[in-house]
């Protein structure tokens, strides 16, 4: 039985997080209601939390937050045939027109009137209930946890980066970021065949625990010397990188720091890739010679598309094992709680989820 009050965690203002109340959502045809029980903390959820945006998207009044999301239908709409009450699901939070061009070209994370679940003004999932297209909640099966089934939603990101960038049997990766989502494309990598992957972050921490994730090489990053150009930081770490590795065939950035970014370009070996997955400062600094010169390709990663069914199954198989990402949890009711504690990344926290029991 479906409750008629509805708990929402919402972000009013940068700064200001609370609980509300809000009306239980009416479903229509091809939806369903979803009682929410797994939610991820997202960096860009924190990010909103801090700053009231990120990049164009900016906050302009109260949104509940939150878009990592696995739960149990309430309820399906007229004309829902392949879901039903019960059914423990995730839902990919951004729901397209599918009648544009870039929908009917299967591009659909590119439609420009694209739903997305906590992109402002559009509510997220960090509630008791939450309503979504029918055809973008997938059903999970019994050996997936909801926990796991909130993790599919940064793993499609390094499922999305690592099928853009071609990875394929025997190739070598280097990952700037060992993040969540730098490591869930170091998982998607080694998951596509990559004989070597190799991960750099300024933390040594989370170093130590890519070590024991689907990793074979870790490398800690110094900071730029005092007055240093970004550029000829870059040249140096690359070239220092470089005495014990072999140039890699693609290079992932999950940082979106323009040094991280430059270094990258100088990893990839000629006629490689370099995927721009982290999100960053607008306008940056390239060696751009070194692209055209080498061939080096440059690629966007946005979001993602088509992989919520592969990622289910990766996941069902072993191929992919997430569980270890979840190093820490909170009930519901400690929501504000678990967003300080990713705002403060203390104790080696790699992804916080929120469970709504």
């Amino acid at each position: 039985m479906t409750a008629k009050t509805n708990r929402a965690v919402v972000l009013r203002k940068p700064l200001d997080i609370a609980f509300e109340d809000r009306p239980v959502p009416e479903i229509g045809a091809g939806e369903v209601l979803v009682n929410v029980k797994a939610t991820g903390i997202c960096g860009s959820d924190v990010h909103y939390w801090l700053h009231g945006g990120i990049g164009t998207f900016i906050l302009d009044g109260p949104m509940i937050i939150g878009h990592e999301s696995a739960g149990v239908i309430a309820a399906v709409g007229p004309g829902v045939t392949h879901l039903k009450v019960g059914d423990r699901v995730a839902m990919e939070p951004g729901v397209c027109c599918r009648l544009c061009d870039q929908c009917k070209r299967g591009n659909y994370n590119l439609c420009p009137d694209m739903v997305f679940a906590a992109t402002p003004p559009v509510d997220g999932t960090l509630a008791d209930y939450y309503r979504h297209a029918a055809d973008f909640s997938f059903k999970l099966p019994e050996n997936v946890s909801l926990g796991e089934g909130a993790l599919i939603e940064p793993l499609s990101v390094g499922l999305h980066a690592c099928t853009r960038a071609n990875v394929t049997l025997g190739q070598s990766v280097f990952i700037f970021g060992a993040g969540p989502v730098g490591l869930l494309t170091a998982a998607s990598a080694k998951a596509a065949g990559a004989s070597r992957v190799v991960i750099a972050d300024v933390k040594k921490e989370r170093l130590d625990f890519a070590k024991t994730y689907y990793t074979d090489a870790q490398y800690i990053l110094e900071r730029p010397e005092q007055g240093e150009p970004n550029i000829e930081y870059s040249r140096r770490i690359s070239a220092k990188i470089l005495e014990s590795e072999a140039a890699f065939d693609a290079v992932f950035d999950c940082t979106g720091v323009e040094t991280c970014v430059q270094t990258a370009v100088y990893l990839t070996k000629n006629g490689g890739t370099v995927m721009l997955v982290g999100m960053g400062a607008q306008v940056q600094t390239l060696p751009v010679s070194e692209l055209y010169s080498r061939e080096v390709d440059i690629k966007g990663v946005f979001r993602y598309k088509n992989t919520y069914p592969k990622a289910i199954q990766m996941l069902a198989s072993g191929a992919i094992d997430v569980k270890p990402l979840i190093t820490h949890t909170y009930t519901f009711d400690e929501a504000v709680k678990a967003f300080e504690h990713a705002r403060d990344g203390t104790d080696n926290a790699i992804k916080i989820q929120i469970l709504n029991e």
